[in-house]
């Protein structure tokens, strides 16, 4: 794809980057696409997904307890057990706020853990990273599932193709992570202030009307997915529409070895529209 050249241009030392539809066909890809770089928080939405097959597996339940006193699985999944940022420290009850969490996320892995009676890590690896053949990823012994992955986009687009066109889980639990869960929740979005309703599915972002945003302007409500600190990107939209006419869904990976700035801000949504352009 033509759009992903913009990536040239980025003032970063290095970028890679693709973009699969929903059936699976890698549309481009750009730079050094099986390089390993650390994720950042686009770690999350993989840890969300292996949370999610254990849910299916039975060992745990969305709505058990998990965490601070009446937070549930749920909560944790979608920032709103109260916990702090990096502190696993309480500041607010259950479904009042949303507030972004690493800590709920370390929570979560060690409360799967012990359900499971597998390391998180492990689990992950298991659950979700060998099947899909993501051999370049890894979340290696006690680092955080919230912010320590790391990963290539060749790996990610596995991932990507996955989520939408599950063969890990039930359609309907995908569509459920892609729903909007305590609807109305009010919240800091990191890097793009306070947002309200600031939007969560089950470990995925979800678009709606937020404005500013790091997608892109002609992304549709429906998007949802992740951005890191490390100036990472991973978009899902259902609703973007191929030139072929033949359906609609894709997504987008960027994986950069720069933090997180203005100059994401400024690049990240006219890459996206380039690419809702071109499809």
């Amino acid at each position: 794809m033509q759009s992903l050249g913009l990536m040239e241009g980025w003032p970063v030392p290095a970028a890679a980057g693709a973009v699969v539809r929903a059936d699976g066909e890698l549309l481009g890809a750009f730079g050094p696409t099986g390089q390993r770089f650390a994720l950042a928080s686009v770690t999350k939405p993989l840890a969300a997904y292996a949370v999610l097959v254990a849910y299916e597996e039975g060992a745990v339940e969305l709505d058990e307890a998990a965490g601070p006193e009446g937070a549930t699985v749920r909560h944790l999944l979608a920032h709103t057990s109260g916990l702090a940022f990096d502190e696993h420290r309480v500041m607010a009850e259950p479904g009042g706020r949303r507030l972004y969490s690493n800590a709920g996320f370390e929570v979560l892995a060690d409360h799967v853990a012990k359900a499971t009676e597998i390391p998180f890590g492990e689990y992950l690896r298991q659950a979700v990273l060998e099947p899909l053949g993501m051999v370049d990823t890894s979340l290696e012994g006690n680092a955080s599932p919230a912010k320590d992955g790391v990963s290539t986009v060749d790996d990610l687009v596995r991932f990507a193709a996955e989520v939408q066109a599950p063969r890990l889980l039930d359609p309907r639990t995908v569509a459920e992570a892609m729903t909007v869960q305590f609807p109305g929740t009010k919240g800091v979005l990191p890097g793009y202030g306070h947002q309200n309703p600031n939007d969560w599915g089950l470990g995925f972002e979800i678009r709606d009307a937020k404005s500013p945003h790091w997608t892109g302007s002609s992304s549709s409500p429906r998007t949802f997915g992740h951005f890191g600190q490390t100036g990472t990107f991973l978009w899902i939209d259902p609703d973007a529409r191929w030139s072929d006419g033949r359906g609609a869904g894709a997504a987008c990976v960027a994986l950069t070895d720069r933090a997180f700035g203005p100059w994401a801000v400024e690049v990240w949504p006219k890459l996206t529209d380039a690419v809702l352009a071109e499809l």
